[in-house]
């Protein structure tokens, strides 16, 4: 294989302008915002009502949406609402038509606190909602402010909140305020960390949730702290204004002595005390949950569960601290020579019991994800599921019958080892039973009182099927079964799962390709690598149903599209997850040249000579790295937002999995110059479009700009677009639409169509990257407030 050179790329160019161009207009059909709602009764989110048992959900239907509600005891399904009665009283209390099929809201909550289910309560149309559902009347006034700033106690009577980096209590919905602290100040606020860039950016602040927890008995409150006043900061400029605006947050980078302190501290609320939690050794994350329930807080409200991380992520501890002293005792730990690894599908997957005498732990310890039981005196009791499989998170657990229940991975011979199944195993690690055998991936949402689930299961290239079951695996009934028609009839067709060897010749990779419509196999067609390194997540990233997206519009515009799960990413074993662990450079690329070659064999229509490559944020890095670690195999690159020398990231995710940073002082170089793309920037023969947004306050910009002038001091000729004011996740159709001209320019040898318009729907997700709760509406998924669990961001 070569390089293309300059001639034969303007003769291939010259060819592919007698070519029809590539139809943009079926491809953008085939992006999420337009395949989404043309696929019905695929997403069945059930929210509980406050029995625990019965559930809602609102269901994609052909014409729109419905709501239901479902009785798991009487096995009955019934709607929960009549939707043509509910718009008309919207209509008649606001002046304006609704459609009953479109109503401009996914979410709602029962009056009083769940207890009414008489009267719901959103908000649309940035207005508040209360409708009366048996009477069918609304009434309606200015939407008020927001309720998001404020975590209610378990009496639902007071709530808690934070000011000017203190914490305060008050009545519910208005009142005296009574001050719990007087010591907050900016960069070590109680409850909320450093405003970021974009929040500053955005001309309507929106309100966050502090990191609060209320004890059961509602008397204190866990109150996370972190003292950021020290870090180095880093800085951005927004251009867009007539004088421009600088902008910064604290951001600690690989190498530096002075990083975020993160604490937790005990509130005791009647005496306006506090105490830090006394934890050792000195953590440098908090994980604010547990799973399966709250555990964060014991039920008698006098021990606090606190699990913790060391700086690059050595060593991971669970500890028990006393409410009253701050006192604490490790009960369960974990430490390793790379990195020690939380639940990739639950951060802090661990469980307490109620008594305080018994942890459920998550642990890679024997080489594979399992579970084991410790004891409140730090000794493991017995290791309760083992094998080369891997468990993925704890969903729910039975203390009166001492059973779990666990989702895992690649236990069932011959399966797919990404499919998550549902298992129950006794504490002592007895009566391991299957409970969801379809073979496919199943998400699995429990009830309140572990009674029911709700298994809703797909594979890549087959909808999902949603049921209720029992918690002995039985199914009640079937809830809803997708029908993929109406995406179907605007050109889908289904991606293809397929293994292949790694690097090595023997461990089988997995991974997803997309083929273009009418494919002729006696053509050449160029073969598109959609990368994300991890090594947190890979590529394909969720092995369940994928009814849209931009693999699926480059294959209807002509080529080949390959998702590829390599060695170093997560799910499997700790030794497939460590592969490349202080080596960033390596970014799974060997694996995914071994995979390209092996599919031109299977596939002679797959042209090896014409090879792209595109990613962002961690695919931005490895996209470049690809082009410039291997020039003679990837001709054609797209990065977007790269993290392209890991020292300037933050060091929760560069040092986790790079390892602490090592400087050779007489050479004057460390252990992370050799991944930066920098330093490879005169190896760069094909292609390459760099993009990334200037207040990007999660990859600085000054990633991409220092590539840019190692490519310029290397005389490299390349393409750059830098996106005034815009974040990392540059979504917007002009971004999409400019990656599609750089492929088919110089990777299929075709003129695009010029300034292509790609038109997103009205409220469409991404529309705004400033989107309220307020401005969602049809097109997006239900607005989720964030979980509370204290993670910094990742590329």
């Amino acid at each position: 294989m070569r390089a293309l050179s300059l001639p034969c790329l303007a003769l291939l160019l010259a060819a592919g302008a007698a070519q029809a161009q590539p139809n943009y207009a079926r491809a953008e059909q085939l992006l999420p915002w337009n395949t989404t709602n043309r696929v019905t009764g695929d997403a069945v989110n059930p929210t509980w009502y406050l029995d625990g048992t019965r559930f809602w959900y609102r269901n994609r239907t052909r014409g729109g949406a419905e709501f239901v509600t479902i009785d798991p005891v009487k096995n009955l399904r019934s709607p929960l609402f009549d939707n043509g009665r509910l718009a008309a009283a919207m209509t008649v209390a606001n002046d304006t038509s609704y459609d009953p099929a479109k109503l401009p809201f996914l979410d709602f909550k029962f009056a009083d606190d769940g207890r009414n289910e008489r009267v719901i309560e959103f908000n649309a149309t940035r207005k508040k909602w209360s409708c009366d559902i048996v009477s069918y009347a609304c009434t309606v006034k200015d939407t008020t402010a927001s309720e998001v700033p404020f975590v209610l106690s378990p009496d639902k009577k007071w709530e808690a909140f934070v000011v000017k980096n203190n914490v305060y209590v008050r009545p519910r919905g208005g009142g005296d305020s009574t001050q719990l602290t007087t010591d907050g100040v900016e960069d070590w606020s109680y409850g909320l960390g450093a405003l970021r860039p974009q929040q500053l950016l955005q001309t309507r602040q929106q309100p966050r949730r502090p990191g609060i927890r209320w004890s059961p008995d509602g008397k204190k409150l866990a109150v996370a702290r972190t003292d950021e006043r020290r870090v180095g900061r880093m800085y951005y400029i927004s251009y867009t204004t007539q004088r421009p605006r600088s902008f910064s947050q604290p951001y600690a980078l690989p190498g530096d002595s002075i990083v975020p302190v993160p604490q937790m501290y005990i509130i005791d609320v009647a005496a306006k005390s506090s105490v830090p939690a006394k934890i050792a050794p000195a953590p440098n994350l908090l994980f604010m949950s547990g799973s399966a329930r709250d555990s964060l807080w014991g039920d008698g409200s006098d021990k606090l569960y606190i699990a913790y991380q060391t700086r690059a992520s050595k060593s991971l501890y669970l500890a028990a601290v006393d409410a009253a002293s701050g006192d604490s005792k490790v009960i369960a730990r974990d430490t390793g020579k790379t990195f020690v690894e939380t639940s990739p599908t639950d951060p802090a997957c661990w469980y307490t019991t109620k008594d305080g005498k018994e942890a459920i732990w998550w642990s890679e310890r024997d080489g594979w994800a399992h579970l084991y039981r410790y004891g409140a005196d730090g000794k493991v009791i017995n290791q309760i599921t083992s094998g080369p499989w891997a468990v993925g998170a704890v969903q729910s657990v039975d203390e009166t019958t001492r059973t779990v229940y666990f989702t895992a991975r690649g236990r069932e011979a011959g399966r797919n080892p990404y499919y998550a199944h549902l298992y129950k195993v006794g504490f002592d690690g007895s009566g391991l039973t299957l409970l969801t055998p379809e073979d496919a991936n199943h998400r699995i949402e429990f009830a309140p009182n572990g009674k029911y689930f709700v298994d809703a299961y797909s594979r890549i290239e087959t909808a999902p099927v949603s049921v209720l079951r029992g918690a002995d695996g039985h199914i009640i009934r079937q809830l809803e079964q997708a029908d993929v028609s109406q995406i179907a009839e605007i050109g889908w067709r289904p991606a293809k799962v397929f293994t292949a060897k790694a690097r090595d010749g023997v461990t089988d990779l997995y991974g997803v390709i997309y083929l273009p419509p009418n494919l002729d196999s006696t053509r050449k067609y160029p073969i598109i690598d959609n990368i994300y390194p991890g090594p947190q997540v890979g590529s394909v990233g969720q092995w369940s149903f994928k009814s849209g997206g931009e693999p699926f519009s480059l294959a209807e515009l002509g080529f080949i599209v390959v998702q590829i799960d390599h060695l170093g990413t997560p799910l499997r074993s700790k030794a497939f997850h460590d592969n490349y662990y202080g080596n960033f450079g390596d970014n799974g690329l060997p694996d995914h040249i071994a995979v390209i070659k092996q599919l031109a064999i299977r596939y002679p229509f797959i042209d090896i000579d014409r090879v792209g490559i595109f990613g962002h944020s961690g695919g931005g890095f490895a996209s470049t790295d690809a082009i410039l670690r291997f020039p003679d195999f990837f001709k054609v690159a797209v990065s977007g937002a790269g993290n392209h020398d890991n020292r300037s990231y933050n060091i929760y995710w560069a040092e986790k999995y790079q390892g602490l940073m090592k400087k050779d002082t007489v050479r004057k170089t460390d252990n992370f110059e050799t991944s930066a793309n920098a330093t490879m920037a005169k190896n760069l023969k094909g292609r390459l479009l760099l993009m990334h947004g200037d207040m990007d306050d999660n990859v600085h910009p000054a990633m991409t700009i220092q590539m840019v002038d190692a490519l310029i001091r290397a005389n490299r000729s390349f393409d750059l677009i830098i996106a005034p004011n815009r974040p990392h996740s540059l979504t917007e159709p002009y971004f999409i639409r400019r990656r599609w001209d750089y492929f088919v320019q110089n990777l299929m040898g075709v003129v695009p169509p010029r300034d292509y318009e790609i038109v997103r729907p009205v409220g469409a997700p991404g529309a705004d990257d400033n989107q309220t709760p307020d401005d969602v509406d049809e097109w997006s998924e239900p607005w989720i407030e964030p979980v509370q669990v204290w993670l910094p961001g990742r590329p």
